[in-house]
Formats: C-alpha cells, sequence, structure tokens
C-alpha cells in the first residue's frame, strides 16, 4: 500500500548506514552475536530516517531533495510523507522487540531498549531538534554551551545509541558503556562540525 511504499522510498534514500555498522563493530568489539544486535541496528536506521522524513517537511526545513532524491513530501504528500514517519518510528521500536525473544529472560534487550527510547526521544535527539527549532525562530547568536546541547542531543543521541547498545548486548559492564556513550558524544560533535563547515562551503 501507499504508506508502506513510502517508508520504503524513505529508507532507501541511500546515506552512509553509520549507526547499524556502529552496532555491528560494537557488538564484535564486545564478542556479541550479530543477529542479536541486528534488530536494534535496523531499528535506529528507521528512527534515524523517520526524523530526516520530519526535517525535510516545509514547516522544518522544507528541503526538496536529499541525497540527490526527491524528499518523501515532494514524492507523496505532506500527510503521506508525516505518515512514514510515524510509521517508521513505530516500526523500528516494532523490530527493536524482537531482541526479547532472542535473549529471553536476559535483562540486557530491556536494558537496550531503554537507551534507544530515552535517545531517540524528548531527553535525546527529539529534545536537540526542539531546541534548534526553537533557536531558529529566535535568530539569536547561541552561547557555545547552547550550541553542543543541541548538537549533542539532535546528532550524537544516536550515535551514542548505536555504540551504547551494540555494548550492551554484548555483555560489556557499565563502566565500557559509559565509556562509549562518551564516545559517541566526540564522534557526533565531530561529525556535526564537518557538516556544518561543508553547509557554508559547499
Amino acid at each position: 500500500n501507499l504508506l508502506t511504499e513510502s517508508m520504503a522510498y524513505s529508507l532507501q534514500c541511500g546515506g552512509k548506514r553509520l549507526r547499524p555498522a556502529l552496532f555491528l563493530i560494537t557488538s564484535e568489539l564486545y564478542g556479541g552475536k550479530e543477529e542479536e544486535v541486528v534488530p536494534f541496528a535496523a531499528a535506529i536506521e528507521m528512527i534515524h530516517t523517520y526524523s530526516l522524513v520530519h526535517d525535510d517537511l516545509p514547516a522544518m526545513d522544507n528541503d526538496q531533495y536529499r541525497r540527490g532524491m526527491k524528499t518523501t513530501h515532494v514524492v507523496y504528500g505532506e500527510a503521506m510523507a508525516i505518515l512514514a514517519g510515524d510509521a517508521l518510528l513505530n516500526y523500528a521500536f516494532e523490530v527493536a522487540a524482537t531482541a526479547f525473544e532472542m535473549c529471553p529472560g536476559d535483562i540486557r534487550a530491556e536494558r537496550a531498549m531503554m537507551v534507544l527510547a530515552r535517545k531517540a526521544g524528548i531527553f535525546g535527539m527529539v529534545g536537540g531538534q526542539v531546541c534548534d527549532v526553537e533557536a531558529e525562530k529566535r535568530q539569536l547568536p547561541l552561547s557555545k554551551e547552547q550550541l553542543l546541547f543541541i548538537h549533542e542531543n539532535k546528532t550524537a543521541a544516536l550515535i551514542q545509541a548505536a555504540l551504547m547498545i551494540g555494548a550492551i548486548l554484548a555483555g560489556a559492564d557499565r563502566a565500557q558503556v559509559d565509556a562509549l556513550e562518551k564516545i559517541g558524544y566526540n564522534i557526533g560533535i565531530a561529525f556535526q562540525i564537518q557538516d556544518d563547515i561543508l553547509d557554508v562551503t559547499g
């Protein structure tokens, strides 16, 4: 149907698939099983994609193209793009929840789900996007701290989730997971700085 077609179109817009790759690499690093991490790796790509679909909407960035392809709202209309984003977000958690069947009675999947929900939600990516939208609306200069807060949550949060969940599912201890959260922050900030420079120079 049109909904699943628009979801598939959004997911197939290309990209580096950085976050799923980080899942697999981190899981391998700590001796995890690939089949246990794949549901979360797929889920995080769906969450990332839904955020891009909504970012591209006229009420947000009003982008007509992403990675050389027309954006979802241009091809399917604004209403279907909103619904495709909503569906991707919900389906992401449905897919991630299949990990509970792979690790019955094991709290690793529960901890992983909590990290995914938090990093994707109001204390992570969505929270960062809200601050970004409000900052653009006010059109006032941001302090370094405000800018880093936006980038930490809008960009770094899902990178942190990929590293942390890959390690959690592989059985890493709390200190190792905390260290990976800091590494994810640094990667996310570096990624955003590079992206901002490319926006100016490109």
